[in-house]
C-alpha cells in the first residue's frame, strides 16, 4: 500500500514538472523609450512616421515606444525646461538648429562612445551635422535646405538665375516666395554676399547682401502688389491648389506637394545670380538623447532602426525625407533634385554661439520691405550692431 502510494506521488510530480515545462513563459517585460517629434497633425511626415512605427512593434518587440507630438514652436522650449527638470523624453527628432547651443547648456547627450562603429553607412555630411568640436550628440536622419517648388503645368521650366525669376514675376506668374531670414538666406550667395568670414565676424556690409535685400525687396513688392503669398504657411493651398506656379520652402514639405501635385511636381535649386550659386542653409535632422535618460542604450537601437533602410525608404518616399543612410536607393527624380540642388550650392549652418548674431540682427526685414529703409543702410545698422 505504502509502495502505491509513493508511486503514484512520484508520477503526480512528473506531470507537474512536464506541466510546468510545456507552459509558455511569462512575456519578457518591455523597455519603453519615450520619443517626442514635431511633425504637423496629418502631414505627410506625421502618415509616414506612423507606418514606421507600426512597422517597428513588428521588428522591436522588445521596446514599447511612447510618442508625443509637441508643435514645432515648442519643441526646443518644451524639451529644455524639461530635462533642466529632471525630466523630458529619452530622445527627440528635430533639426540641428540648437544642437550648438544646447550641447553648450549639458540638454543634450554625448553619444560619442555609445554609437561608436554604427554609423559605418550614414553620410558624413549628415554625422558632421549631428556634431560638434569632435562630439556625436545625435543620429542623422535626413537632410534639407530650401529650394525651388514648381508647377509643371502652370511653369514648365524654373527660372535659373535670379535675371530670370524677376522677369518670371513681373511678367506675372504668381511665385509665393518666403521672405524670412532663413527661406531667403541663399539669395545673399547669389550676389556674392556673405554673413560671415572665416572667423565667424559679421561681414555683411562688404558686398553682396544689400545687393541681395534690395532685389529680394524689388520681388516683394510685385508679390505684395498681386497678393501673391509672402512666407511658405500662406502659400502652401495656393500652391497645392494650383494657383500659384511655384513656392520657395524646405523638403519637408514635399510630401503634401507630391499628394496634391503628382507628377506635375517638379523642384529645382533656387536660382542663382551674378555672384553664383544660391547658398541656403543646410540643415540636418536627427535624433537627439536626454542627459536624463536611463535608457539611452534603449533609445539609440531604436533611432537607429528608425534611421535605418527600410524606414528612411517610407519617410523617401512618402515624406520627402533625404535619407542620409547610404544604404537606401534613391529612385524618385524629385529626390534626385533634391540631392542636385543640395550640391549646387548651400551654407552648411554652423553649430557656433555667432550664429546668433545673425538671427537677432538680420530678421527684422520689415525695415526694408514695409517700412522702406534702403537695404544697404539696413544691412550696415546690422553688420553694426552684430560686431559690438
Amino acid at each position: 500500500m505504502k509502495k502505491n502510494i509513493l508511486t503514484l506521488i512520484s508520477l503526480v510530480l512528473i506531470a507537474s514538472f512536464a506541466l510546468a515545462a510545456c507552459a509558455p513563459a511569462a512575456p519578457a517585460e518591455k523597455t519603453e523609450v519615450t520619443f517626442w517629434h514635431a511633425y504637423g497633425t496629418g502631414s505627410a511626415e506625421e502618415t509616414a512616421l506612423t507606418a514606421v512605427l507600426a512597422q517597428a512593434e513588428v521588428d522591436l518587440p522588445q521596446y514599447k515606444i511612447n510618442v508625443l507630438q509637441v508643435p514645432f514652436n515648442d519643441i526646443f522650449t518644451k524639451y529644455a525646461t524639461d530635462v533642466a527638470a529632471g525630466g523630458g523624453p529619452d530622445m527627440f527628432i528635430a533639426p540641428n538648429d540648437n544642437l550648438g547651443d544646447q550641447a553648450r547648456a549639458g540638454l543634450i547627450a554625448d553619444i560619442t562612445t555609445l554609437a561608436d562603429g554604427k554609423l559605418g553607412d550614414y553620410s558624413s555630411i549628415a554625422v558632421e551635422g549631428m556634431s560638434l568640436d569632435g562630439k556625436l550628440y545625435g543620429i542623422p536622419e535626413t537632410m534639407k535646405a530650401v529650394v525651388f517648388w514648381y508647377n509643371t503645368d502652370l511653369l514648365p521650366q524654373a527660372p535659373a538665375s535670379t535675371d530670370d525669376l524677376k522677369a518670371l514675376m513681373e511678367g506675372g506668374t504668381p511665385v509665393s516666395l518666403s521672405y524670412g531670414c532663413y527661406h531667403h538666406y541663399g539669395f545673399f550667395g547669389a550676389f556674392g554676399g556673405q554673413i560671415f568670414d572665416a572667423n565667424y565676424a559679421v561681414i555683411a556690409d562688404q558686398g553682396g547682401v544689400a545687393d541681395a535685400m534690395a532685389y529680394l525687396n524689388d520681388l516683394y513688392q510685385i508679390s505684395k502688389a498681386n497678393g501673391w503669398p509672402r512666407n511658405d504657411g500662406d502659400g502652401l493651398a495656393p500652391f497645392t491648389e494650383g494657383k500659384v506656379a511655384a513656392i520657395t520652402n524646405g523638403n519637408w514639405a514635399m510630401g503634401d506637394y507630391k499628394a496634391a501635385l503628382g507628377d506635375k511636381l517638379a523642384v529645382a535649386p533656387l536660382p542663382a545670380g551674378p555672384g553664383g550659386p544660391s547658398t541656403p542653409m543646410f540643415g540636418v535632422d536627427g535624433f537627439y538623447f536626454s542627459p536624463n535618460s536611463t535608457n539611452q542604450a534603449a533609445a539609440l537601437e531604436v533611432a537607429l532602426y528608425l534611421t535605418g533602410p527600410a524606414a528612411q525608404k517610407i519617410m523617401m518616399d512618402q515624406a520627402g525625407h533625404v535619407p542620409v543612410n547610404t544604404k537606401v536607393e534613391i529612385t524618385d527624380p524629385l529626390i534626385q533634385g533634391l540631392v542636385d540642388a543640395f550640391n549646387a550650392g548651400v551654407f552648411f549652418r554652423p553649430q557656433v554661439p555667432e550664429l546668433g548674431k545673425y538671427w537677432s540682427n538680420f530678421c527684422g526685414t520689415d525695415q526694408v520691405f514695409e517700412a522702406g529703409v534702403p537695404a544697404a543702410d539696413w544691412v550696415a545698422e546690422g553688420t553694426a550692431n552684430a560686431n559690438k
